[in-house]
């Protein structure tokens, strides 16, 4: 048995912030800022991500009338954690609403929360127990005053043999807190925790390195992006989002000074666009992109959003950090994503390749006349055979695939991931050697297919014989296909 687990789909997001704010014009205001903010409305698919969102901008709008709304995933975990020191203090310190958000004490708890998600993450553990508050200086007799007034930042549960076991409420939490304390430290202290956890011998050399914030920043992209999981891709769009001017203002009274200018951020945005150039995966081009967002660069994408918008857009011109800009953008578009043309974009093998995950991720794709040879094939056979592939209409018409083309194609097809329900393949130069891949494809178990276009192909009566199947429709060259 296979169970999915779904976030939000946008039609839920939307109906979850109506319905948590009553006033519809404060709700469709809200919903209106999220759709702007792509960062916000990808991770408003969590559902306590919308609880967070919610609880943030209904604090701005009410105590900050006319304020700017975050924008940014720093953003809004900066305000969500003043929000908290605000309950902390009005409900169990009998402060007043006005009252400066920040004390000695709740530095103090800030530093600690963040010590442990800091080490949890570098543990890669879910869960933690009493003797983990105890070790990043929270008292055992506190915890349970921790846990009912943050229960928004950990809650406390009863794990086998009745101990007592805690957990951020979301992931999200523990890797703002564990950046924010890799940030304060660096500021306070000038000490860069990435570093200590691997240099050893080597840490007298990079010494004089120690007190460079660019430094930490590189150190921090580096570590990200040879993690083989992506344990770490949040963690640094927060790191980096916090070294912005507009969030250590949001930190004023947490933060005695600042670490930060506008040319060492300069200096990671050269940096990360450097390594966009670099031959890395899908997902990890996608998360460098966010963080250039973290930092209020947008401009690769928008300079490949022109460059669309004016037709101009060449492919023996675009270099590989520009071929991810448009990956990335691809990928956000939700009209591109249900129907994929590659034609708007290059007819071209090269082309497709390239766009191979905004293919995986589409619903329909249209490759047709677009000069593919069973490169291109064996290329789709993995997109067809990946779990997170979402694909169900496949046009390949009018290529000259031919028979290794398609024998290339079926081994994806008859992947029990493989979700396609339609596949075409008119005008692909094929022969009955095809029809006979496809017919062990029919036989399998776990096809889906449903629909066939194999008109204007060489495929004889014996071709068409073996494709013949109680479950799947077929085109041949006699009949029409349809669109």
């Amino acid at each position: 048995m296979v169970t999915e687990v779904r976030g939000f789909t946008d039609p839920q997001k939307e109906e979850y912030f109506r319905k948590r704010f009553g006033d519809e014009e404060q709700a469709s205001r809200i919903i209106s800022h999220i759709k702007t903010s792509q960062s916000l409305h990808i991770m408003c698919h969590i559902p306590v991500f919308c609880w967070i969102t919610a609880t943030v901008l209904e604090d701005v709008l009410e105590t900050r009338e006319g304020g700017q709304l975050p924008k940014t995933l720093t953003e809004m975990y900066i305000h969500f954690l003043v929000v908290q020191i605000k309950v902390k203090k009005i409900k169990y310190d009998g402060g007043a609403e006005t009252d400066p958000h920040w004390s000695p004490e709740s530095g103090k708890m800030i530093e600690s929360l963040g010590n442990l998600a800091f080490d949890q993450l570098l543990k890669g553990n879910l869960i933690f127990y009493e003797s983990d508050l105890t070790e990043c200086g929270i008292d055992i007799r506190a915890a349970s005053v921790y846990s009912g007034v943050f229960t928004q930042i950990f809650k406390e549960e009863r794990g086998l043999y009745q101990d007592k076991v805690f957990c951020f409420i979301h992931l999200t939490v523990r890797e703002f807190l564990a950046a924010l304390h890799v940030h304060l430290t660096f500021i306070k202290s000038g000490l860069n925790l990435l570093e200590e956890q691997q240099i050893t011998s080597k840490k007298s050399k990079l010494f004089e390195k120690k007190n460079n914030l660019k430094h930490l920043h590189q150190t921090a992209v580096k570590q990200t992006l040879e993690s083989p999981n992506g344990h770490l891709d949040l963690f640094l769009r927060f790191l980096l989002g916090l070294s912005l001017p507009t969030n250590q203002t949001l930190l004023r009274g947490l933060l005695t000074q600042t670490g930060s200018s506008s040319q060492i951020n300069q200096e990671t945005v050269k940096y990360i666009k450097e390594k966009l150039s670099e031959n890395l995966s899908v997902e990890k081009s996608i998360s460098l992109f966010h963080c250039l967002n973290e930092l209020n660069d947008r401009s690769l994408v928008e300079e490949i959003q022109q460059s669309l918008r004016s037709g101009s857009l060449s492919t023996d011109e675009l270099s590989p950090a520009q071929w991810s800009a448009l990956v990335f953008i691809l990928l956000s578009s939700k009209k591109d994503l249900d129907v994929f043309d590659l034609k708007k974009y290059f007819a071209s093998e090269e082309a497709l390749l390239r766009l191979l995950p905004v293919v995986k991720s589409s619903n329909k794709a249209l490759l047709n006349v677009c000069n593919l040879s069973e490169i291109s094939c064996g290329a789709l056979s993995s997109v067809l055979s990946s779990q997170s592939s979402t694909l169900r209409e496949l046009d390949l018409s009018n290529n000259n695939l031919q028979d290794s083309g398609v024998m290339l194609l079926s081994f994806g097809v008859t992947s029990p991931h493989c979700k396609l329900e339609i596949l075409r393949l008119s005008g692909c130069n094929l022969s009955e050697r095809s029809c006979e891949a496809l017919s062990s494809v029919l036989s399998s178990q776990s096809c889906s297919l449903t629909e066939r276009d194999m008109s204007n192909n060489n495929l004889n009566d014996s071709g068409v014989k073996m494709l013949k199947s109680p479950n799947s429709t077929i085109i041949t060259k006699e009949q029409t296909s349809e669109w």
